[in-house]
C-alpha cells in the first residue's frame, strides 16, 4: 500500500487501556497482550509511560524484547526526563517511536501548565528535538486539541513538524467533539500547515458522547492515516475508540474509505478475549464485532433471510473477525502435546516450561469437572494462571459453603496468608457475602467493594463462571479475576486476586498528571 493507501492502526491498549480503574497489567501479561497484537498485525504498539513507574518502564523494555514486526511505541509528557526515560525503555526494540505531548487548549494551559501559548511551542519543539536524539519515529500530540484554537494549533504543528515530528497525533482527549466537526478540523489543519505533507496525521478520540469510532471515521474520510484505538474500546472514563470497530468499518465500507489497514482481522476474537480475561471488563453481548449477539439473530424474519443468504442481515462474515474458532475434544485423557498445541494456534505461548506446567495441571483438574473443554475454557485458564505469583501474600486453600431454604448462608474458609494456613468461619446474605466476610475477618483490608460480576465463559449448566470484584482503598482501584465450574470459589479466588493487588501496590503516576 502507498502512503495514502495504508491506515497505520495504532494500539493503545497497553497504555491508555490500562489507564482504566483497575485495568492495571503486570509486565508478563503486558507481553502477551503485544504478542497478540503483534500477530495481528498492528502497526504501532503503544507500550506504556516509562517514567510513571519502575514497573511501567520495565513493562515497556520487556515489550520492546518481545516484539519484533511492530513499532513500539513509549508515552512521554514534554519534559526531559520522560523523553530519556521512555528512549532508555525502548532501546531493545527492532522499530521505536516515542510519543511527546503538551496541552494546546486555552483551559489546559491556563488552568493546568499555566503556560503561556508561545512557552508552549517552545516547550512542544524542545521535546520534539531531544525524542529525535533517541529515535526518527516521533508523534506529537496536542493534548485537547478537540477544543483548541485552530490557528494556535497550526503554529504548534508546524513548528514541531518543522522540528523533526513525523506523525501528528490529533486527540479528542475528552470526547467533547461530533464527528462532523472532527473531521472537518482534520481536514482544515492538513489544508492549513504549510510543511503537512511531511507528517502522518493521526486521531486519538475519547468516546465520552460515545462518538469515539465516529469521530476517528470522520478523520480518515478527511485525511488522516493513523487512528489510535483499543481493544474492545477499553480506556478511562467511557473509554477509546474501539479498534475492531474502526478496522471492520473501514474494511466492510470499502466503496467509501480510500484506504484500508494490513491487519489480520481474524485475530480480534483471540485478542478481545484476552485483553476481557487479563483486565477482568467483560465485553456487553450486544457489542459490535466483539459482542456475544454480534452475529446472533432472533427474529425470524431475520432468521429466514439469513438462511437464504448471509448477506440479506450480516454486513460481514463471523469467520473474518475469528468467531469461527473451532470446538476442540480435549479431555483428561489428552496429553500435554495436544494441550501445547492448542494453546499455539490460540496464539498463546509460554515464557517457561513451568508455566506450561502449571497450566495443565489446571487443565486436567478442570477436565475433571467438565465432560467437553471449548476454546474459552483453555483462554480463561491461561490468563487464571498468569494471576497467581509466588509473591501473593494470600491464596485460597479451601472453602465450603452451606446455603440451605430457610437457613443463613454459612462458609467455612482456609486461607495461606503469608506462609500461614489460617481457618475461619463467617455468615452472610448468601454464600458468595459470607465467603467474602470470612475472608475479611481474617485480614480485615479496609477496602471498599465497587463492583461484583459474573460471567459465564461457555453456555451451558457445566460452564465455567468468571467472575470480577472491583476493590477500592486510599484512592486505589484494582480489579481481581478468578474463574471456576463452582461460582462461589471462583468468587473467593476473585476477591483474594484482588487482595493481593492492593497489597503490592504500585505508585503510579498518571501520564496527564505533573509539572509540563
Amino acid at each position: 500500500m502507498s502512503n495514502q493507501d495504508k491506515l497505520i492502526i495504532f494500539d493503545t491498549t497497553l497504555r491508555d487501556g490500562e489507564q482504566s480503574p483497575g485495568a492495571s497489567m503486570t509486565r508478563d501479561e503486558k507481553v502477551r497482550i503485544a504478542r497478540a497484537l503483534e500477530r495481528m498485525r498492528v502497526d504501532v504498539i503503544e507500550a506504556g509511560f516509562p517514567i510513571a513507574s519502575p514497573g511501567d518502564f520495565e513493562a515497556v523494555q520487556a515489550v520492546a524484547r518481545a516484539v519484533q514486526d511492530s513499532t513500539v511505541c513509549g508515552l512521554a509528557r514534554a519534559l526531559d526526563k520522560d523523553i530519556d526515560q521512555a528512549g532508555e525503555a525502548l532501546k531493545p526494540a527492532a522499530s521505536a517511536r516515542i510519543h511527546t505531548f503538551i496541552a494546546t487548549s486555552p483551559i489546559h494551559m491556563q488552568m493546568k501548565l499555566r503556560m503561556q501559548p508561545e512557552q508552549v511551542i517552545e516547550q512542544a519543539v524542545h521535546a520534539v528535538k531531544r525524542a529525535r536524539g533517541f529515535t526518527d519515529n516521533v508523534e506529537f500530540s496536542p493534548e485537547d486539541a478537540g477544543r483548541s484554537e485552530t490557528d494556535f494549533l497550526c503554529r504548534v504543528i508546524e513548528a514541531v513538524i518543522d522540528a523533526g515530528a513525523s506523525t501528528i497525533n490529533i486527540p479528542d482527549t475528552v470526547g467533547y467533539n461530533l464527528p462532523h466537526q472532527f473531521g472537518e478540523l482534520v481536514r482544515t489543519l492538513i489544508e492549513r500547515v504549510p510543511n503537512s505533507d511531511k507528517a502522518v496525521f493521526s486521531v486519538h478520540c475519547h468516546n465520552d458522547l460515545g462518538l469515539a469510532v465516529g469521530n476517528s471515521l470522520s478523520a480518515v474520510l478527511n485525511g488522516a492515516r493513523q487512528v489510535e484505538c483499543t481493544i474492545n474500546g477499553l480506556g478511562e472514563r467511557a473509554g477509546n475508540a474501539s479498534l475492531e470497530e474502526v478496522v471492520m468499518a473501514v474494511r466492510t465500507r470499502q466503496d467509501l474509505f480510500p484506504c484500508d489497514t494490513r491487519l489480520d482481522t481474524t485475530q480480534i476474537m483471540t485478542c478481545s478475549r484476552l485483553v476481557s480475561g487479563i483486565t477482568g471488563f467483560s465485553v456487553q453481548p450486544n457489542k459490535a464485532i466483539v459482542g456475544a449477539n454480534a452475529f446472533a439473530h432472533e427474529s425470524g424474519i431475520h432468521q429466514d433471510g439469513v438462511l437464504k443468504s448471509r448477506e440479506t442481515y450480516e454486513i460481514m462474515r463471523a469467520q473474518d473477525v475469528g468467531w469461527a474458532a473451532n470446538r476442540i475434544v480435549l479431555g483428561k485423557h489428552s496429553g500435554r502435546n495436544a494441550f501445547r498445541t492448542r494453546l499455539q494456534e490460540l496464539g498463546i505461548e509460554f515464557a517457561a516450561e513451568e508455566e506450561l506446567n502449571n497450566a495443565f495441571s489446571r487443565f486436567k483438574d478442570l477436565a475433571d469437572k467438565k465432560h467437553e473443554i471449548f476454546d474459552e475454557d483453555l483462554q480463561a485458564l491461561v490468563t487464571e494462571s498468569g494471576l497467581e505469583s509466588a509473591n501473593d501474600w494470600l491464596k485460597l486453600v479451601a472453602l465450603k459453603v452451606c446455603s440451605e431454604t430457610g437457613e443463613t448462608p454459612h462458609a467455612h474458609l482456609t486461607l495461606w496468608e503469608d506462609g500461614e494456613e489460617k481457618l475461619v468461619d463467617s455468615v452472610g446474605s448468601g454464600p458468595v457475602d459470607a465467603a467474602f466476610r470470612a475472608i475479611e475477618a481474617l485480614i480485615n483490608s479496609g477496602t471498599e467493594l465497587q463492583l461484583y460480576s459474573v460471567n459465564n465463559i461457555t453456555s451451558g449448566t457445566d460452564s465455567q463462571g468468571e467472575v470480577t470484584v472491583r476493590l477500592q482503598k486510599g484512592g486505589r482501584i484494582v480489579n481481581g479475576q478468578g474463574a471456576d465450574t463452582d461460582i462461589v470459589i471462583a468468587s473467593a479466588k476473585a476477591y483474594v486476586n484482588a487482595i493481593n493487588k492492593i497489597i503490592q501496590r504500585d505508585e503510579r503516576a498518571h501520564p496527564q498528571l505533573g509539572d509540563v
